[in-house]
């Protein structure tokens, strides 16, 4: 050792006279650790340079490309497909050290989603987890396959049948609010929309009115739109990525309150129902039948399925259950709401499109504007559901998709290697014109079944696809069904703005910059 030190010591005195031997051995330190970094990563970094994409700088990679404001990150991610990912839906970008790959063609995402070995998602979710923690939407592996076990006969159809009524009744209120529109300018459909939609996922998911609609100032309802900013500006400014950094900012100091309002909300709504359900058991305590519909009527909640299926902490913590009801919170209403106002919007496009989904509906309700749906009439709104599909997929609600590849994974002529996170742009892959003919076109018809004979599976993924798909899609066609059938039985709507004039932001979900502007008039069936 003394002889090591020695040696370096002369080196420094004939190389760097200037500098201190301290400074040298750190010089030194620095450039084998440099050295040793890019020896281990010399595989990752030739098979990513060989799939197509932008020159990128060392060690910041794309950073620079991608440093802008929202709505032209977003252009920016599309621009880059059609200039390098022509020709299998397949191109490169570095986001400082770390690669991603972006893929836009039906055969180069099955790959990834269709396979088991790729359900982890990208660190970009790791900003949700102070709130949703690692629920179904966060969690990997042995924990996620759980959970969704668990899950999935909350969506069964009796449970979701008893939804309906919910769903109308916020759907009713959202009528009544927009009258204070008809015959004036254009209003931003957007915000009513919105809290119908939190008002339902409230209600559904926890079994509480927040009655978001009445009263929007509320604390809760507040907290989640803030949380929402916060973790998109998390997600977007890399300075504000490391923890440390984070915790010295406003950002920090507003995520910690809303972060204590969301939870302490979740705490109490299940804290009082464990209560309820307490109660009625000692009261019922002559051993009901689970299965029965008598049963399933009284579970007005996913959170009474998580207590049962909790079974008192055996299976799931108090903890666990909030991680869940979180979960359904956060996913349930903006995406939903998303879908609702870009359909809302396309029809008021298209207005011979629109009277054929009024044609529809006056036949299902024979004229009555008014009346609750039953689960069969909503079965037989056939045309709208091929609207709302058509909406998704030029809008879809969730843009981008991203997981993170453990393994080696091949995509087309290209070996992708394990570390590298996987960006499916659903946005363009539903553009893609093998699949779709004229993409840019609004044309409900293309969801008719004899004209989806044939189309790739992979092709149209609003509610991505393989193994971990979204768990609660048909709850989102029914709740998107009831909203719209009461909307177009009372109103027409028209759209005042072209489509080429609106500025897509491609975040959480898929919003436009300004709103969404709309008229509406008296709709009279007959």
């Amino acid at each position: 050792m003394t002889y090591l030190l020695r040696q370096l010591y002369h080196f420094n005195a004939r190389l760097f006279p200037y500098l201190s031997p301290p400074i040298t051995v750190s010089l030194i330190v620095i450039v084998i650790s440099l050295v040793y970094y890019n020896w281990k990563r010399r595989r990752l970094v030739k098979l990513i340079g060989r799939i197509p994409g932008p020159a990128s700088l060392p060690f910041i990679g794309n950073c620079i490309e991608i440093h802008c404001e929202h709505d032209e990150m977003y252009e920016r991610l599309t621009g880059v497909r059609v200039m390098w990912g022509r020709r299998q839906g397949l191109n490169k970008g570095w986001l400082g050290t770390k690669p991603y790959v972006l893929v836009s063609e039906a055969a180069t995402v099955e790959p990834i989603l269709n396979s088991p070995k790729y359900i982890n998602k990208s660190s970009e979710y790791i900003y949700l987890r102070p709130w949703l923690g690692t629920g179904l939407l966060t969690s990997s592996g042995k924990k996620w396959k759980n959970r969704r076990k668990i899950l999935t006969p909350a969506f069964h159809f009796k449970i979701l049948d008893n939804f309906v009524d919910i769903f109308f009744e916020h759907s009713h209120i959202l009528v009544n609010k927009m009258k204070n529109e008809l015959g004036k300018e254009p209003f931003n459909i957007f915000p009513y929309v919105t809290l119908c939609t939190l008002d339902i996922i409230c209600e559904t998911a926890m079994g509480r009115k927040v009655n978001a609609q009445s009263n929007s100032d509320s604390e809760y309802v507040k907290a989640i739109y803030e949380m929402g900013n916060i973790i998109l500006n998390r997600q977007s400014k890399i300075w504000m990525q490391p923890n440390w950094i984070f915790k010295m900012t406003n950002d920090y100091v507003d995520h910690q309150r809303c972060l204590k309002i969301l939870h302490d909300f979740s705490y109490k709504v299940i804290r009082e129902r464990k209560e309820e359900i307490a109660k009625e058991k000692i009261k019922n305590s002559d051993g009901r039948n689970e299965d029965d519909d008598s049963f399933c009527k009284k579970k007005l909640a996913f959170l009474d399925l998580l207590i049962e299926a909790s079974k008192d902490g055996a299976v799931l913590s108090t903890d666990d259950i909030r991680e869940e009801v979180d979960t359904f919170m956060f996913e349930g209403h903006d995406t939903t709401s998303a879908g609702l106002c870009w359909c809302l919007y396309l029809l008021g496009c298209n207005q011979k499109i629109q009277q054929k989904v009024a044609d529809e509906l006056d036949m299902i309700f024979d004229g009555d504007a008014d009346r609750k749906p039953t689960m069969k009439e909503l079965f037989d709104m056939k045309y709208l559901e091929c609207c709302i599909k058509e909406a998704l997929r030029l809008f879809p609600s969730v843009p981008l998709i991203a997981r993170y590849l453990k393994e080696d994974v091949q995509i087309g002529d290209y070996l992708v290697p394990a570390g590298t996170t996987a960006m499916i742009i659903t946005h363009m892959l539903h553009r893609d014109p093998k699949a779709f003919p004229n993409p840019e076109v609004f044309d409900p018809d293309r969801f008719l079944p004899e004209n989806c004979r044939g189309r790739h599976p992979y092709a149209y993924i609003p509610f991505s696809a393989g193994p971990r798909n979204c768990i609660g899609q048909r709850f989102a066609i029914l709740e998107e069904k009831t909203v719209l059938s009461t909307l177009l039985r009372k109103y027409r709507v028209e759209s005042t703005e072209r489509r080429e004039d609106i500025t897509l932001l491609g975040e959480l979900i898929l919003r436009p910059k300004n709103g969404l502007q709309l008229k509406i008039y008296p709709r009279r069936l007959r």
